[in-house]
This record gives C-alpha cells, structure tokens and sequence, in this order.
C-alpha cells in the first residue's frame, strides 16, 4: 500500500486549518496561526488604549460570501474591471483583542459606498489616532495612469471600530509621484510629533510629510513633497518603525501571488534616510507556509519585545488571493540588526496590552 510522505502529510495537516484559529494552540495561551477566521491580507497592526488593533485587507471570500449588487447595479467602471478579485475588496473589516489570541471581528469598517470617489480594491490600510480622532488611510481602485481616477485616500472616525467615512471627498494621493503607484501607505509618527506617509507600488518607495490634520501633503524644507526612498529590490508594502534612535524602513519583495513574496529591510538615521538594504528577514519555510509578507510591528510597551504580523499561504494552496493573518516574535541582534523570523504554527504567546489587567 501507498503512503503518503512526510511533506504531503504537513502540507494537508495545513490545509485542514487554513484561514482558521487553531483552538488547539489557544488553549496552551498561545495565539496559534492563523489568528483571524478567512482569507486576508497586508494587516496593520496598532495598539489602541487596552486593545491590540489589527486592520487587514479583504482577501477571499470564506465561508458564506458577503452580498454584493447583480452585475447591472455596478458602475460601468466596475463592470470593467481588469481584475474580478477587486469587486470583492470593496470593504474593510478590522478585528481586536486584548490578548493577542482572542479576536473580535468588526466588520465593515470602511466601505466604497461611504467614498464617493472609490468603486473597488480597497487595500492595505494604514492607521493612526491623532488629534482625538482615528485616521484610516487606503488604497482604492488600483489607478494604472494619472488619467484614472484613485489612489490614496484618507476617512476618519470617532472611534476604532469605526464607522469610517471619507475625510476628504477625493484621494489624498491620486498621482503618480517618481514612478510609485499610490497604494500600500503607512503612517510614522516620530518623537516630534510630526506625521510621515511611505507608500508606493511598482518598485518605488516615497516619503512625504503629512499635515497634523493628515487631511494634505506638507513640503518638506527643501521644497519637495514626495521624496523617494526606494531600496534595493524593494517591491511594495513600507512600514517604519524607530529604535534606539535609528529609522527602520521594511518592505515587501518577490510577487505577491507566489511562494517567494518576503520581507526586507533597510536602517537609517533620518525619516527620508537614505535607507540601504540590510537583508531578508521574512519568507517561506517549506515546513510551515509560503508567500510570508506585507507585514506590521507592534512593539511591546516597556520592553524591548517585538512582534511582526504579516500574512502567508497555506502549505499546497496555489490561490494567490487565499492569505491568512498570523504573527510570530521578532527578535534583534546587540548590533541593532534584525534576526531572521522563525514562522511557526503556534504564533505567540498571550499578552495583555501593558497596564491592563
């Protein structure tokens, strides 16, 4: 008789627990992987008061799909679409939890119907609380020309859950500034205060400096307002974070449909850098899972504790569009560089936020 091989075995182990927590690891306090119920992608991941926030972008439909209007109710845009995924990515669910194991879903966060502008794949959202309100920024309908309509945008709320709604009533950027299409941007606040947007697709990365209102783009001192910062073999996906006094800029690299998609990263001594590549730190393990990137940090208030969380594909899964959310322990050298993340089955442990119970 036939039997199947070890790898078979992992990789259909796997697929029996793809887009869905795994009780099993929960029960030990440990997160397990994947830590959210469906398929999503590019998670941001934010503290809010004495909640763990993680806002992720709708990848696939799972389970029972969501309502969506027959084909003759969408916008002759939509109905020409170059991709049928983006009719899917039209909203944005968020989830929380005040342990990093136990998450609660808050679906519809930010939907197309509330921005006038936006008609499809709503992707990777950035957030950030700043001047009593709770800022989303987003990528909408994947603009290939300035002659498109899209871009970056901008919605607030009065609270994490939302509802968020367009705070400007077009996009914040809708242009292509140094050959970077205006998706996948993340919001940096520095010691100062002073509010830093990185974003770009197509191989080059931007920096500008956001007003306090995050409602416009503020010139820097030397006149620019979008400064490029683009690292070797950077792809898409920025995210940048301080420690000990130095700006670590991360990025995505390889595609994101396939095994290769990874994370790298790049130190500087300022928010515009200049930024050079120190190396991989993010990628698949033939035992675990493929495609591991487009990913955030969450540093562990009062302790030098880090945790990155990204999304991946399940072992023996070839859809590009099913990512699952998961997250895993990142841990430096005394050098201040980054060591290779281990991704694992068993995520991290539990963790109240710091000064909760």
């Amino acid at each position: 008789m036939r039997t199947a091989s070890p790898l078979a075995i992992a990789c259909l182990a796997a697929l029996a627990h793809a887009q869905s927590p795994r009780p099993e690891f929960q029960a030990k306090g440990l997160s397990g992987n994947p830590i959210l119920e469906g398929w999503y992608a590019d998670p941001e991941a934010i503290v809010y008061g004495g909640d763990y926030w993680i806002y992720p972008t709708y990848s696939d439909d799972f389970g029972t799909p969501p309502a969506r209007p027959p084909f003759d109710q969408l916008t002759e845009r939509q109905q020409h679409a170059i991709n049928p995924q983006y009719l899917k990515q039209t909203f944005l669910d968020a989830f929380s939890s005040n342990d990093l194991v136990h998450w609660t879903k808050h679906p519809r966060v930010l939907d197309v119907a509330t921005v006038s502008w936006a008609e499809f794949a709503l992707w990777a959202p950035s957030v950030i609380h700043a001047g009593g309100k709770y800022y989303l920024l987003f990528a909408a309908n994947d603009i290939q020309s300035d002659e498109e309509e899209g871009g970056i945008g901008v919605a607030v709320a009065d609270s994490p859950e939302g509802p968020f709604t367009d705070a400007i009533g077009r996009p914040l950027i809708d242009a292509f500034h140094n050959g970077a299409q205006p998706i996948d941007p993340y919001v940096f606040r520095d010691d100062d205060g002073q509010l830093y947007l990185y974003y770009g697709g197509w191989r080059h990365c931007n920096v500008a400096r956001l007003a306090s209102d995050l409602k416009s783009v503020q010139p820097f001192d030397d006149g620019q307002s979008f400064v490029e910062i683009t690292p070797e073999h950077y792809v898409e996906g920025p995210f940048v974070f301080k420690r000990s006094g130095r700006y670590y800029l991360m990025w995505s690299e390889g595609g994101w449909g396939g095994p290769n998609y990874s994370v790298a990263y790049a130190i500087g001594e300022s928010p515009r850098g200049p930024f050079q590549r120190v190396g991989k730190i993010l990628q698949q393990d033939s035992s675990v899972a493929t495609g591991a990137g487009h990913h955030s940090v969450i540093p562990v208030e009062g302790s030098d504790t880090w945790y990155i969380v990204y999304h991946r594909r399940p072992l023996g899964d070839t859809d590009g569009n099913h990512r699952e959310v998961c997250i895993d322990e990142m841990k430096f050298n005394e050098d201040g560089t980054i060591q290779p993340v281990k991704i694992t089955f068993e995520g991290v442990p539990a963790h109240p936020v710091a000064g909760t119970p």
